[in-house]
């Protein structure tokens, strides 16, 4: 078994009210079972958080990127007014590896190959798993990189494909320019996967023929993931001096 300890921090979120609280908060669904890919957006749409949610008994955990716990914490306070939310750090280590799904295991929501995540008093065994090869190979965000703060529109990045976003559910931050963006527009810009030839740094911009075309993230084995307006992401493509081509 491929297992690997995380950079996660698992926040606990109780009180009578919790379910409520955050149905009314975050971009899915939280009637379903298991593991829930979830954000929270700011009431302008953009992307401010992504997490994973699990219920247990009375309470609910959100699994997070650790730089990111006490901003979250801190946000979800300032929604809380006067229901009846507690908001903590559980204490728990979050494990996810490949292979067979452990007893107390959880697949993991965003795509099968990305393997189960689990909640534990005990911190895993690093393992040499590729993950970055993965997200690369099925074009699937991170948290820092491909996910920006208060930039990031969540339909640009995949969230649909990547069960992260429910449109039948009711209003939630952020919900309007959305279903705007799902319903009303076709997506210009977006994630894309690209060859790469040669290196260049996260954040790289792109250009094709001195225009700017967008901006290059994840690399793995002569493969990347980029943010490009689809409109002028043809032919040859650079980012600083690695030469770059549309899959």
């Amino acid at each position: 078994m491929n297992e690997q300890a995380t950079d996660r921090t698992v926040l606990k979120i109780g009180g009578s009210d919790a379910r409520k609280f955050l149905q009314d908060l975050v971009t899915n669904n939280l009637s379903g079972d298991g593991l829930v890919y979830s954000a929270l957006l700011t009431p302008q749409g953009k992307y401010l958080f992504d997490f994973f949610i699990l219920e247990q008994d009375d309470h609910w955990l959100l699994d997070v990127k650790s730089d990111r716990s006490a901003a979250l914490a801190q946000r979800l306070a300032m929604y809380r007014l006067r229901a009846d939310v507690t908001i903590e750090d559980s204490g728990l280590h979050v494990r996810r590896g490949l292979g067979d799904l452990p007893e107390d295991g959880y697949l993991d929501p965003r795509h099968d190959d990305l393997g189960w995540r689990l909640y534990s008093n005990e911190i895993g065994q690093d393992t040499d798993v590729d993950w970055d090869a993965i997200r690369v190979k099925h074009c699937i965000p991170e948290t820092g990189i491909e996910l920006v703060v208060d930039d990031t529109y969540i339909l640009e990045v995949g969230f649909e494909r990547l069960n992260g976003v429910d449109f039948r559910k009711g209003c939630y931050v952020g919900q309007e320019i959305s279903a705007r963006m799902k319903h009303k527009t076709e997506l210009r810009k977006g994630l894309a996967r690209v060859a790469i030839i040669g290196s260049a740094p996260i954040g790289a911009p792109i250009t094709a023929n001195g225009k700017p075309v967008g901006t290059l993230y994840t690399q793995s084995k002569g493969k990347a993931i980029a943010y490009l307006r689809f409109d002028r992401a043809k032919g040859e493509m650079e980012a600083e001096g690695a030469a770059i081509t549309l899959l």
